[in-house]
């Protein structure tokens, strides 16, 4: 199994924070897992102009790739003015329109204020279905105070995480299993 971890926003901290203990976690539960941390402020991405994904170079083509080629993805974001970040929106315009067609994806999201907790919801799960992704229902939001000088300082917040990390490898490998049987019942 391959996992994709994304975090989502060129600026800030926190995220990473969150990515980085999901990262962890991921290895120490998990370790037969391959597990690759794509932090958007560590790569120059170009803006999306229609090509096709392969088409473009360097760091853009080695993350649109990484996630064309990843069983799962969890997907980190900050929250900017009622929003996603510009930067992970990119890197859906980016993806054929069914790029992540047979992918688990599941989100943790970093916010200033409780008001944001529907963004999810109303923006970027729309967008997950749309590409064909199968999403873990659940997802972490985390608050702007419970992560200080890049560590998580609340418990509940590590269990979330945990069980998020959980949910997305069970579901991964119920989906792969799936996708064997219906290979095999082809009997080529």
């Amino acid at each position: 199994m391959n996992i994709v971890a994304l975090s989502g926003s060129n600026v800030g901290s926190k995220t990473r924070a969150a990515m980085d203990y999901t990262v962890n976690t991921v290895a120490q539960k998990y370790p037969e897992t391959g597990v690759t941390l794509i932090d958007l402020a560590d790569f120059e991405i170009q803006f999306s102009d229609g090509r096709h994904f392969l088409d473009y170079e360097g760091d853009t083509q080695y993350v649109a790739k990484t996630i064309v080629e990843a069983d799962a993805i969890i997907i980190g974001t900050p929250i900017f003015q009622a929003s996603i970040p510009a930067t992970l929106k990119n890197i859906f315009d980016l993806l054929p329109q069914d790029g992540l067609r047979d992918k688990v994806v599941s989100v943790l999201v970093t916010a200033g204020s409780l008001t944001h907790f529907l963004i999810v919801e109303q923006q970027l799960k729309p967008i997950l279905s749309y590409m064909k992704a199968q999403i873990v229902q659940d997802y972490v939001f985390i608050e702007e105070q419970n992560i200080h000088r890049k560590e998580i300082t609340n418990d509940d917040v590590s269990l979330r995480i945990d069980r998020l990390v959980e949910d997305t490898v069970g579901l991964t490998e119920t989906y792969m299993n799936m996708r064997k049987a219906q290979e095999e019942a082809y009997g080529f």
